[in-house]
């Protein structure tokens, strides 16, 4: 399942509810795109967001006071994966208007180890053992995207999981797979709740729902 983000002339946007309404065939479309419109309304499922999960201060990914960072948010689904919300800076480049490949790596590492706290209330963390990365599609700077991530395999130590970069199109650009040890946060590392600032915090954009349309990963 992959994210679908509308543009901001249709009628689901991510974040907000809206008066709209959906995107639908109408008249002037032309019959090939009616026809699309209707097959991409048949393929996506709105799924509510259930909880956000927390951010720290100073973490590279969703430290809200490191200035390099990318201020990530994260999302909990109803169907059981993980979106995260980010828009990368000048600062997160390799070739001028391309994000860096290893911030690609970084997103979807974050996003895909994550995705085993959901429902876990802070119970459950995991280090990386491996992450294996495939990029599709160049990666732009200073735009909203979107990762999602999900578990594939839950065992007793090790835990799997995948993800998509997605850019505002929903385009997939770059996929992750990896494994990661499960270990208590006190054997990860000296953190201190208050220090760190974890807590979730409220913003005026937290989306409400979203879309997924099934197929779309490049399959």
């Amino acid at each position: 399942m992959v994210v679908v983000f509308c543009g901001e002339n249709d009628g689901l946007a991510l974040g907000k509810e809206t008066d709209r309404e959906p995107v639908t065939a109408k008249k002037g479309y032309g019959r090939g795109n009616a026809e699309k419109v209707r097959a991409m309304e048949e393929e996506t499922r709105q799924y509510r967001v259930i909880n956000k999960q927390p951010n720290s201060s100073m973490c590279l990914v969703c430290g809200l006071k490191n200035d390099h960072g990318l201020h990530a948010s994260f999302y909990e689904l109803e169907n059981g994966e993980l979106l995260a919300v980010f828009r990368p800076g000048e600062k997160h480049q390799s070739y001028p208007g391309r994000l860096h490949g290893g911030i690609v790596s970084t997103i979807l590492d974050e996003t895909i180890g994550r995705a085993i706290m959901i429902n876990r209330q802070g119970e459950l963390w995991g280090v990386t053992v491996e992450i294996t990365v495939r990029f599709r599609h160049p990666v732009p700077l200073g735009v909203e995207l979107r990762a999602i991530g999900r578990i594939t395999r839950d065992g007793r130590r090790i835990f799997e999981g995948t993800g998509e970069l997605l850019l505002p199109d929903g385009t997939v650009a770059a996929e992750g797979r990896g494994r990661y040890l499960k270990q208590p946060l006190d054997q990860i590392a000296d953190f201190n709740v208050e220090e760190q600032e974890w807590k979730a915090v409220p913003g005026p954009d937290d989306p409400r729902f979203v879309e997924l349309r099934k197929g779309s990963g490049g399959e």
